[in-house]
C-alpha cells in the first residue's frame, strides 16, 4: 500500500501542486483498482469517494469531498460571482462573464474547483478556457461543472 500511496499522492502533487498529495490523500484512504485492468480507479475516505483516476490520461477527477478537502491548497480554483452561486452549485456550467478570478496556472482542461466569494465549494468541473482567457473573455464557457454541490 506505501508505494501506492506514493503514487497517487505524486500525482496529485503534479496535477494540482506541491504538498496537495498528503492533504488529499492521507494514510487512512482505501484505494480500489480495476478487476479488468489492475489500475487504480478510485480513492476512498471512510467511505467516500474522493476522486477518481481518468483512464485517458491518468489523472485524477475529483469528487465534492475531494474538493472540499483540498481547496485551500491548490491553485486551480475558480472564483464567481454570487449572484450566479445557486447556479453552479445545482450543476450548471461557469461562463466567463461570471468569473470573479482565476489563477494563472489554470489551462484549458485542468481539473478545477468552483468557489463563491466566500470560498465556499460550489462545484468541481473542467476548465474549458485557461486562467488568462477567462478573466479576459465575456462570453463562452469558462467551466464545464461535472458536479454541483445541491445537484
Amino acid at each position: 500500500m506505501e508505494s501506492v500511496l506514493t503514487r497517487i499522492r505524486s500525482i496529485a502533487d503534479y496535477q494540482f501542486g506541491g504538498g496537495v498529495g498528503a492533504t488529499l490523500f492521507p494514510e487512512s484512504v482505501e484505494v480500489a483498482f480495476s478487476r479488468r485492468t489492475g489500475r487504480i480507479r478510485y480513492v476512498f475516505l471512510g467511505g467516500k469517494r474522493l476522486a477518481t483516476m481518468r483512464p485517458t490520461d491518468g489523472l485524477f477527477s475529483l469528487s465534492l469531498a475531494g474538493a472540499c478537502l483540498v481547496v485551500g491548497h491548490v491553485r486551480c480554483v475558480i472564483v464567481v460571482r454570487d449572484d450566479v452561486a445557486r447556479f453552479v452549485a445545482e450543476g450548471g456550467d461557469v461562463f466567463a462573464v461570471h468569473v470573479v478570478s482565476a489563477n494563472d496556472e489554470v489551462r484549458a482542461r485542468d481539473e478545477v474547483v468552483v468557489v463563491d466569494g466566500a470560498g465556499r465549494v460550489l462545484a468541481v468541473g473542467r476548465a474549458v478556457l485557461s486562467g488568462a482567457e477567462m478573466r479576459a473573455f465575456k462570453r463562452g464557457v469558462a467551466v464545464k461543472v461535472r458536479r454541483g454541490v445541491e445537484s
